[in-house]
């Protein structure tokens, strides 16, 4: 459990870096598709399970909280984003 927590750690500052390095906006795009393919990748082992293709059942359960959690933690950066934005606004010039 802690080794999955220190990787999902190591692949954000990962995004965070690569963000920093193009800031045209090429990294929010890279980390859209990135939480993307995570969903797709629990959804098919998922559906490989239900078809009794594969009997990983933990693991499928892993990849589908895994997934969860990365678009939980997008929507919460989304969320500070438009909130700073909002504040920006608001400021008297």
């Amino acid at each position: 459990m802690s080794q999955d927590a220190v990787r999902l750690q190591n692949e954000a500052q990962a995004l965070v870096g690569a963000s920093s390095d193009n800031p045209g906006g090429g990294g929010f795009e890279q980390i859209l598709r990135r939480v993307d393919d995570k969903g797709q990748a629990a959804s098919e082992r998922m559906e490989a399970v239900e078809r009794g293709e594969s009997d990983d059942l933990v693991g499928a359960m892993l990849a589908s909280q895994e997934a969860s959690l990365s678009f939980s933690m997008l929507m919460q950066v989304r969320n500070k984003v438009v909130g700073a934005v909002d504040e920006l606004i608001k400021l008297q010039l």
